[in-house]
């Protein structure tokens, strides 16, 4: 539990300008704002999402060319996505990433019997499965850095099931849990495992 404890302090102590942040859902809403306030305190970010327009100009808002920008358009729900991103980020910044933020998400909200089972199964790959599986395929670069942190966005109704959010609610859940769990497995190591979990914000989800 001391270790555990003793994690945040060192994760925070990581200077803004040492951070080579990857940021999925990045081409708009909170992962936007994530990345050019990053940037703006001197961090260098990879921004992932799907739609390379998007990228593309959030990335040009960054400051276009520069060293400390790169973008990479990917499905994270796939295989061949998921490898294209790894394979980036271990490319840029000159050693990998330090900093992973796991914010891509979806909102198919809805009663559970208006719901069908290409939407449940959708909000489960993107906002539970595919966050898994892009860290454990980041681990090793993660690992390899003198330090560095993981942030999975999450949202209330991960601690709060509320009607019209079952779906929702339960992806939310699995990645709270999947968040305690890793951060207890790193406890002995010199990464940070951080949730965030917003109320109600102004994106084009809400």
């Amino acid at each position: 539990r001391r270790e555990e404890r003793r994690r945040p302090r060192e994760a925070a102590r990581m200077k803004a300008t040492e951070m080579r942040a990857l940021v999925t859902g990045a081409s708009g809403g909170i992962g936007r704002a994530l990345a050019r306030e990053l940037h703006g305190r001197g961090a260098s970010v990879l921004l992932v999402g799907r739609d390379a327009q998007a990228l593309a100009s959030s990335a040009q808002e960054l400051g276009g060319g520069s060293a400390r920008v790169e973008w990479c358009a990917a499905d994270l729900a796939t295989g061949e996505g998921r490898a294209r991103v790894v394979e980036t980020a271990s490319r840029w910044g000159g050693g990998g990433i330090n900093v992973l933020v796991n914010n891509a998400g979806r909102g198919d909200f809805g009663m559970l019997d208006e719901l069908d089972d290409t939407a449940i199964e959708r909000l489960f790959a993107i906002n539970a499965i595919a966050p898994m599986q892009l860290t454990r395929a980041l681990l090793p670069q993660l690992r390899s850095q003198p330090a560095g942190a993981i942030l999975n966005l999450g949202s209330v109704f991960g601690s709060l099931g509320y009607p019209g959010f079952t779906a929702y609610s339960a992806t939310k859940f699995a990645l709270r849990g999947f968040t305690e769990a890793l951060r207890r497995e790193l406890a002995d190591s010199k990464i940070g495992v951080h949730y965030f979990a917003p109320r109600a914000t102004k994106t084009g989800m809400n």
